[in-house]
């Protein structure tokens, strides 16, 4: 008898797991791979939803990928987002910790977003193909953090 494969969202709490029990890393398919707990505002709910995202750090900012696996929609985070642009980042500190904060999200758009994409895509080559596999353009995300901005305080 076959084993049950996790459902997306069991799957997801899985990697979650992982990640606060070990300081940011987790093992498996994203051993190795950086990785943000993303916190978005549900749009319809109001409700907080949480995932993991593969990131690549751009100086002072966080970068997300909306990549769904090269799926032809759009992940629900990132409409999320797209509707209250206000989040939460859970990042490892390299150390064994895991810092928390709140950051705005900011789409990424033409050059900057190709080329971020293209830094991606040569780190880890399943980026290129979840591009090549999908005719959207897969969104990049600037996780700006709120609290290192001057007049601007953490919710």
């Amino acid at each position: 008898m076959a084993e049950r494969q996790p459902t997306p969202a069991e799957f997801n709490q899985f990697v979650m797991d992982e990640f606060r029990a070990n300081g940011g890393r987790v093992g498996g398919m994203f051993e190795g791979a950086p990785l943000v707990l993303l916190t978005t505002t549900g749009a319809r709910s109001g409700r907080p939803h949480t995932t993991p995202a593969v990131c690549l750090r751009d100086g002072d900012r966080v970068l997300v990928f909306a990549s769904n696996a090269g799926g032809p929609r759009n992940p629900a985070w990132y409409h999320n987002l797209l509707a209250d642009p206000r989040v939460t980042v859970a990042i490892g500190t390299g150390d064994g910790g895991i810092e928390t904060y709140a950051a705005e999200a900011v789409p990424l758009e033409g050059d900057e977003r190709d080329r971020l994409y293209a830094v991606q895509s040569g780190l880890d080559p399943a980026f290129a193909a979840y591009q090549a596999g999908t005719t959207r353009v897969i969104p990049v995300i600037a996780l700006n953090r709120l609290d290192s901005r001057p007049g601007i305080r953490a919710r």
